[in-house]
């Protein structure tokens, strides 16, 4: 499963300006050669891929966007200005499509890959390049040629800025309907969820985020156990993970199970899941006896990384999610 973002923006290139038709006006020199200057090339539009950006939220507000003129040539051979390249900004994993034709033009996976849509008309040139032993005046120069016109598909193929991971029945479902719109099947036994669920979280300024939540780990997962590599192929495609633990079900007598279960199964996986920055969310402190199992766990680890949150009462969600907004704008080479 693929979360799918889509739009069509159309963008249009810039002009290119016109070539001046001028002669040299000089004391004395009553007949000056041609010495018009030619236009200045149009601006391109160009898609550039950012981790600023972790969604296409923004182009439901505005889908037409236009690169600026070359400005005309002058007098006493003056080039017009070139006009200024559009650059628009796009999540990581965009693909761009023709829409006319559903040609795939480039997919832009990785940040700061740019991919030109559609080029600025080259300036037409000045009198002055039409001079020629049996033309030493040309009253002519050229006009600048138009920019392109494109209609492109945005596709963002990215499964998920947040992969929800844990034991069957952690609360991961119950977890992202707390905080998105996303409402998936919830019961009180293990596989409720077989696939992954998507939604989208509002942050209350800024970009929103997508979290996944992907379907129960249990031991073996690495080697295809309850559709284990399915699951985890789907973590390759996060940022970040937020590691769910229902403290209601720690053991005291071995704490660190919940945990050790699902670190193990990513790391056995590999391609560097278990590198991929992470948040331990104790979930469930709402029942008794829950919020003393989670303090014990917590102090066996890194307690920056960990919170005690209850999805089903709402308690230490606010910070969960201003947490995650921060590790998503930390840089990291294992995203």
């Amino acid at each position: 499963m693929k979360f799918i973002d889509e739009t069509i923006i159309t963008v249009r290139s810039g002009d290119g300006g016109k070539g001046c038709v001028s002669f040299r006006r000089e004391k004395h020199v009553p007949r000056g050669g041609p010495d018009g200057g030619d236009g200045g090339k149009g601006g391109d539009v160009v898609l550039k891929a950012t981790n600023r950006k972790r969604t296409l939220y923004d182009f439901r507000f505005k889908r037409e966007f236009k690169a600026s003129s070359g400005s005309h040539g002058q007098g006493k051979q003056r080039t017009g200005k070139n006009g200024e390249d559009l650059i628009i900004h796009i999540p990581p994993g965009t693909l761009i499509i023709d829409a006319e034709t559903g040609e795939t033009l480039n997919d832009l996976v990785a940040p700061e890959q740019t991919f030109v849509v559609v080029h600025g008309g080259e300036g037409g040139r000045g009198n002055a390049r039409f001079k020629t032993a049996t033309n030493r005046a040309p009253r002519y120069a050229q006009p600048g040629r138009p920019g392109q016109m494109r209609s492109v598909k945005l596709e963002l193929k990215l499964i998920a800025d947040v992969g929800l991971v844990g034991l069957p029945n952690a609360g991961k479902s119950t977890l992202i309907s707390a905080i998105s719109s996303a409402r998936p099947k919830i019961a009180d036994y293990p596989f409720t969820t077989l696939t992954p669920n998507l939604g989208v979280v509002q942050t209350g300024s800024g970009e929103p985020f997508i979290v996944a939540d992907i379907p129960g780990l249990i031991e073996g997962a690495h080697k295809g156990a309850g559709l284990g590599t399915r699951f985890l192929r789907h973590i390759e495609r996060t940022r970040m993970l937020v590691h769910l633990i229902d403290a209601s079900a720690i053991d005291d007598t071995r704490p660190m199970d919940a945990f050790e279960t699902i670190d193990t199964e990513l790391s056995r996986y590999g391609r560097n899941l278990a590198a991929k920055p992470r948040i331990i969310a104790l979930n469930k402190v709402d029942l008794p006896g829950a919020a003393e199992a989670a303090n014990a766990m917590l102090a066996a680890l890194d307690p920056k990384n960990g919170l005690k949150i209850s999805a089903l009462t709402g308690k230490g969600l606010a910070q969960l999610k201003t947490r995650i907004v921060q590790m998503l704008d930390e840089p990291n080479e294992n995203r």
